[in-house]
């Protein structure tokens, strides 16, 4: 699986349960989630970029929630 930086993401999640969706909301393009037995990804909290991981990234095209 490829991985990329975080800036080169649109829409796209790091494993450690961080998101970004630059088409959502001001609140909710950069999200750090809990992430719950199962895989279930829970209570999200915005976060600025920079706290961000900077690489390992995975681009999806949207996210279910």
């Amino acid at each position: 699986m490829n991985t990329f930086k975080a800036i080169d993401i649109d829409i796209g999640y790091h494993p450690d349960g961080y998101r970004i969706d630059k088409t959502a909301s001001a609140m909710k393009r950069y999200t750090q989630w809990n992430i719950l037995t199962g895989g279930k990804w829970n209570n999200p909290k915005p976060v600025c970029f920079h706290s961000l991981p900077e690489t390992g990234w995975i681009k999806v095209n949207e996210f279910d929630q």
